[in-house]
């Protein structure tokens, strides 16, 4: 899983997220409050802008538009922006506008109190040029766009109708974090991701149960005119429904929540990327939700890295991880594919003999791994061998070779196939990274034409010179 090459645009209210951390020893003589001895501030990008990190903590990078004053917080979010690799800030300024701010004094783990800075005051005209002049400067580059509104007032009507045309225009989707009631607001969006509260209050209707959310979310794409609603439901997980489609649900991960400020900002970021990246929506989904796992598990306002991500999607594998490690039946082989593909994780394939191991292979499962996000290795059968090799191969029985392949920390997933060539199987796992050497040619590639026709990628990797199982046995002999 790989984000670096896309770019997400950012839109929406930024603001400076500060966090006084301290202890609380006594209560004040003053008043019955708890008196915090302050010993640490944290100061970060908050609101868009914590999209924005989440995107370039995901390993995308991120164009940031929003409104800041002429005042010291402006000047310390822009600094702090300006240092933070992955986001190029676009951030238009307003003269009559304080920058918003957040201050949340934070005692052990527990939030005491926040405290907000900000002007309840709508944009004004030369505001909204200046931010639709932000956005419209660019539009080229972005692969997807993030409109994430915070109620702060830069989501105009006018800014919102904008973005979604000049969007549309260049076949970019757009994803919505929504604060207003009136989804028709957001009329023609890719995807709105409403929690449950803000599902409730736009649809009026109840949302106890997953019927009456699906039949909240359909009422609400018809008023929107959008593709999908993303609704997140905290500790169960998240259910999607998309026009002309079945609700699909997926669950969380029990897991110690410590703190859930800007869960919403990281599953937007990861939405939009997975989407961007060529996931549907339901792949895109269980990328988000393993997002939003690991920053649930962080204090304060957190991010999760791809690294992170993925070793929480493992987490989820065990339901379909073999017991022992070998070769696994072609028909559960298909089930791990297919719930790798599911959790919007690529699968990658490689086929060969690897009869007796050597550092030419290692190289080869080293390259496949690189270019997916889980790699499957069928092996030849021994009669398959016999027929390819000569009578005295194998060496090693298909076992024997199953279990040292598995063993491999490139591996994940080890099949036979007997036939002599692997081309049924791959027309039953249909992976989307095809793996060969460098001695192959995309047109010789068995398989090449049933990847390349679903959208997947054929890539030859290099071979380390004057390794050869042959050339092994030879000089044993």
């Amino acid at each position: 899983m790989d984000f670096s090459r896309l770019t997400v645009l950012c839109v929406g209210d930024v603001m400076l997220d500060r966090f006084r951390h301290g202890d609380i020893e006594r209560i004040s003589p003053e008043a019955p409050v708890p008196v915090i001895r302050l010993r640490e501030t944290r100061e970060m990008a908050g609101g868009a802008g914590n999209v924005a990190s989440n995107v370039a903590s995901l390993g995308g990078t991120a164009i940031l538009v929003g409104l800041v004053g002429t005042d010291r917080r402006g000047e310390r979010l822009r600094a702090l922006l300006d240092r933070q690799k992955g986001i190029a800030p676009a951030l238009a300024v307003s003269a009559g506008r304080p920058t918003i701010c957040k201050t949340r004094f934070v005692a052990g783990r527990q939030q005491v109190v926040r405290a907000d800075e900000e002007s309840a005051a709508p944009l004004d005209g030369a505001e909204e040029d200046a931010v639709i002049a932000a956005l419209e400067a660019n539009l080229a580059p972005a692969d997807a766009i993030v409109l994430s509104d915070y109620g702060k007032g830069l989501l105009t009507p006018r800014v919102v109708a904008h973005a979604v045309a000049a969007a549309r225009a260049r076949n970019v989707p757009v994803f919505v974090d929504p604060k207003t009631r009136d989804f028709a607001r957001y009329r023609g969006a890719t995807c709105i991701t409403p929690n449950l509260r803000e599902l409730r209050e736009a649809a009026g209707a109840p949302v106890a149960s997953e019927a009456e959310i699906e039949a909240a979310g359909r009422a609400l794409l018809a008023a929107a005119e959008a593709e999908a609603i993303l609704v997140t439901r905290s500790e169960k997980g998240m259910l999607l429904v998309e026009r002309d489609r079945p609700a699909v649900a997926v669950s969380a991960r029990a897991r110690e929540v410590f703190d859930v400020s800007g869960a919403g900002d990281t599953v937007i970021a990861a939405l939009a990327l997975a989407r961007a990246d060529g996931r549907t929506l339901a792949q895109a989904m269980h990328i988000a939700n393993a997002a939003a796992g690991v920053v649930v598990s962080k204090l304060g306002t957190a991010t999760a890295n791809i690294g992170e991500v993925l070793h929480e999607l493992a987490a989820g594998d065990e339901s379909v991880a073999p017991p022992v490690p070998g070769l696994q039946p072609r028909e559960r082989a298909r089930e791990i594919v297919a719930h790798w593909k599911a959790q919007g994780l690529s699968v990658g394939f490689t086929n060969g003999c690897f009869d007796i191991l050597h550092p030419g292979h290692v190289a080869l499962l080293a390259a496949a791994r690189r270019e997916c996000d889980r790699l499957v290795v069928a092996l030849n059968t021994d009669a398959s061998v016999q027929r390819l090799k000569g009578p005295t191969r194998p060496v090693n029985a298909l076992e024997q070779r199953a279990q040292v392949m598995a063993a491999i920390r490139y591996v994940d997933c080890v099949v036979a196939f007997g036939e002599d060539t692997p081309y049924e199987l791959i027309a039953d796992l249909r992976p989307d990274v095809l793996v060969k050497g460098a001695d192959y040619t995309v047109a010789t590639v068995v398989g090449a034409d049933l990847v390349q026709s679903a959208g997947g990628r054929v890539v030859l990797a290099e071979l380390v010179p004057g390794q050869s199982t042959t050339g092994i046995i030879a000089r044993m002999r």
